[in-house]
């Protein structure tokens, strides 16, 4: 089965899952399973074109590895703390207040949007399982350690606003633990650095240059549509004048040396 085929049957196969999942949010009243859906359905497509496509099998076997683990954890993240824990996210209850009576029918175009990114960031890994390298080499291994430091990067970030957040003492306060001190968002940045392991193993495959485009798209999204600016304005809302500190003190998204907050000990301690 060729490239496109498996596409092409993969796209209809999201659009049926992502289909079930606006079904279930119709009942449930959580709009919330759409982002659940998108990761959960990347990884199911990477396991069809490893089982069903063209390349070297070990490194069909490894990407799907890869994939699969980072759609699987990140799906059960957004489902255990978005979807099963607490409120519908603010972001789609804003939407059910603005869209009124036509949310479901705009959701339902939102689900299906939600399948073709799916498959549109299933890409990568379809690409790279097609290397046309003979065997496993060190740029398989480098692609793999560095999606290793990425995803490992991404769960010590979510555990460390994890514990934040259940200490009491912390309402209202923004986290500024470990990797937290270093970005405002570390776990977006190392889900971004993640997607490069792709480009490495795909080094020299055909449409290498998809591979290659794909983080540049993830970055766009994460910086000016879906990522930061509404997650930095819920935080505002909810912490204001503590995180208006925060974003002067700290890299908004690559990770960098922090500078001291106005108020705090070490504000004075460098010289004009």
């Amino acid at each position: 089965m060729d490239s496109v085929q498996l596409v092409l049957l993969g796209w209809a196969a999201a659009a049926v899952w992502l289909g079930l999942l606006w079904l279930w949010q119709k009942q449930r009243g959580d709009a919330g399973i759409a982002d659940v859906g998108w990761a959960s359905g990347v990884g199911l497509l990477a396991l069809w074109y490893a089982w069903a496509g063209d390349g070297l099998p070990a490194r069909r076997l490894l990407v799907a590895a890869l994939t699969g683990l980072w759609a699987a954890r990140l799906a059960w993240y957004l489902l255990s703390d978005r979807v099963l824990e607490g409120p519908e996210d603010g972001r789609y209850q804003r939407l059910r207040e603005s869209w009124g009576e036509r949310f479901q029918a705009r959701m339902l175009v939102f689900f299906q949007g939600q399948a073709l990114l799916a498959v549109l960031f299933s890409l990568p890994p379809l690409i790279a399982m097609g290397a046309v390298r003979p065997r496993l080499d060190p740029l398989d291994a480098a692609g793999a350690l560095l999606w290793l430091a990425a995803v490992g990067g991404e769960v010590l970030a979510d555990r460390q606003l994890a514990a934040h957040r259940a200490d009491p003492a912390n309402r209202g306060r923004t986290c500024r633990r470990g990797l937290w001190r270093y970005s405002r968002h570390p776990n977006y940045f190392f889900e971004w650095l993640h997607w490069w392991s792709y480009v490495l193993i795909a080094w020299g495959a055909p449409l290498f240059w998809v591979a290659v485009v794909a983080p540049f798209v993830m970055l766009v999204f994460v910086l000016f549509i879906s990522g930061i600016p509404p997650t930095e304005a819920r935080a505002l809302a909810s912490r204001g004048e503590d995180y208006r500190r925060y974003q002067r003190s700290t890299s908004a998204f690559f990770p960098w040396f922090p500078k001291p907050e106005p108020g705090s000990a070490d504000s004075g301690a460098r010289p004009s």
